[in-house]
Order: structure tokens, then sequence, then C-alpha cells
């Protein structure tokens, strides 16, 4: 069988009758190798699954190296092509970003970044400060934190905002506890939420998730609670985040994820004082790779179950 795999990822086999083919996964899949029966997808937009939608008859494995496979799902792959998702490559990586977003905002490095550019000494930050800072989120020691969409990435983070002296609550499609962290359902969040500081977002893409943090749900957060979202920007609705950063009914957001990515220019987020923006750039490191699809290239040729099937079971 022949797999292709991008050329951003070093990865061979030894494997009898398979054929590793790397490519440029920014081009059209040469002709020559459209009789490929498995597919590696990293570094390429929607462009690439449409290419491999409609010019890889022989398609019958695809391996995403990207921790979501909402873009996959919606492809249009035959219902027999097998879709595996990157699920856990990412996890120390967003936990990494997650937990600097987090720490970024309760030093209020946007603010001193901002007063370094203008040449300011930033005096109601330096000096004595008042512990805790009244009316501020200030620190993780004793912060209550919600992960909203506690999977591999959130257990991940948990024990590094543990350690911190943060109290963690996760939240997830079933009501459970992992260890010391106690996971809730979403339908607990209005309760959730007025004790919140900080609610560090991990929601995958979907019908389901689509503007999950709503209006409703943002007005039941304290003032000086920040919003920080490391998974998907349609999680949500921007405007009324925008609202409510505008209006200080919140203490900020850290987002790395936007609704349209590249975020557009004349976006009212850029011009935010108390919005820290990174440009999706938690994730970027599939960590593992090779080892990942090493297991599921062996699994396939023996006719085994492949780890994190997300079509068409959709079970991870």
């Amino acid at each position: 069988m022949k797999l292709l795999v991008p050329n951003l990822i070093a990865f061979e086999t030894t494997l009898e009758g398979v054929e590793v083919v790397h490519f440029d996964p920014t081009a059209a899949i040469p002709a020559e190798h459209r009789d490929a029966e498995a597919l590696v997808v990293w570094g390429a937009g929607a462009s690439l699954l449409q290419d491999a939608v409609a010019n890889l008859p022989r398609l019958k494995w695809v391996q995403l190296l990207s921790a979501g496979s909402d873009a996959a799902l919606a492809a249009g792959f035959r219902d027999d092509i097998v879709i595996t998702s990157g699920r856990s490559l990412h996890d120390a990586p967003v936990a990494e970003h997650a937990l600097a977003l987090t720490l970024a905002a309760a030093r209020r490095l946007h603010t001193l970044g901002r007063a370094q550019i203008g040449h300011r000494w930033a005096e109601e930050i330096g000096g004595i400060q008042p512990e805790p800072s009244p009316g501020v989120f200030s620190t993780l020691r004793g912060a209550r934190v919600v992960i909203w969409g506690y999977g591999s990435i959130g257990s991940t983070l948990a024990p590094h905002l543990a350690a911190l002296g943060a109290q963690v609550t996760g939240v997830g499609t079933t009501a459970r506890v992992e260890g010391d962290v106690t996971v809730v359902t979403s339908q607990d969040l209005p309760a959730l939420f007025p004790e919140t500081d900080v609610v560090i977002m991990i929601l995958p893409a979907s019908a389901a998730t689509d503007g999950a943090m709503s209006a409703e749900l943002l007005a039941a957060l304290p003032r000086h609670a920040w919003v920080i979202n490391v998974g998907r920007g349609t999680t949500i609705d921007e405007g009324a985040l925008i609202d409510a950063l505008r209006d200080k009914r919140i203490g900020g957001a850290a987002l790395d994820v936007t609704t349209v990515e590249p975020l557009p220019v004349d976006s009212a987020l850029w011009d935010l004082p108390n919005l820290i923006l990174t440009p999706h750039a938690a994730g970027g490191r599939p960590l593992g790779a090779a080892d990942l699809i090493a297991h599921n290239l062996s699994a396939h040729l023996r006719g085994e179950a492949l780890r994190n099937v997300v079509h068409p079971t959709r079970k991870a």
C-alpha cells in the first residue's frame, strides 16, 4: 500500500509492502500518487482535504495530526474511509500555552506590554501590591479555575494549575471525578460561573459547541473573571465577548483562536486593552506523531482497531 506523509513529518517504516511517499501538503497531490490508500494530514488547509476526497479513489484511511477533526469530518469522505485524529499529540504544548496565557492575565502582561511600547512606567502594577488584589484576577493562589472541555489536554493542564494553588473544576459531557478534579456538565455552568475566576475553554468545534460561551454565560461571570480560549474560536459568541470586554463586565480574555482566522484587520478584538491575542499558536507541535502513525499503520494492515477513530464510528 502507498502512504502519503507530509514532508513536515519525519516518518519511515520497514513494514513489508508499504511505500511511504513524502509530499508537499501546500500543493496538489501529485498525479502519480493518486493511487494512495492512506494519507497523513498536517500543515494544510481545507484544500488538501478536498483534493483527497476528489482524487484519491483508493483511499481507505486518513490520519490527522490535529487534535480537532471537524474540518475532515465536513470534507465529505466516503463512509467506508476510516479517519483517525491526533488526539493526545498536542496535550503538552496546548496545556503549556493555556498556562502561559493564564499567568499572563494574572500578572497583567498585556498592560505591561502596552506600557513598554508607550515608554510608560506602569506604577499601578509595579511596587507594593495588596494580596489579594481587590477586584482583579492577580494570582493562581486560591483561584477558582474552570476547564471547559475536560479531556486529555485538560487533564494535562490541571496539575500545573493546582501546583500553583488553583482550585480546578472540569466541565465535560459526563459528570465524574478524575483524580483530584471534579468534572461537572455544562448544565452546571450557570451556578458555577458566579464563583469562577478563570474559564479555560478547550472545546472542539461542532454544532453542539457553536457559540457555547453565550452572552448569558458571560453575564454570569464576576467582573474580574478572565476567559481563556485554546480550543476553537467558534465556541465563543464573539460579538457578546467584545461587548463584555468593552463594557468591562469581565476582567479580560486571552484568545489563541478566533471565529475567523487569520483575524481580520478590522476586527474590534485587536484594540481592546483587556485582551491578549495569540495567532493559533498553542498547538503546532504534534509530539509523538511518528509513533501514532506507526501504531495505526500496523493496526490498519492487520485489520485491527485503530487509535483515535473519529469516522465512521466517531469514537475517540
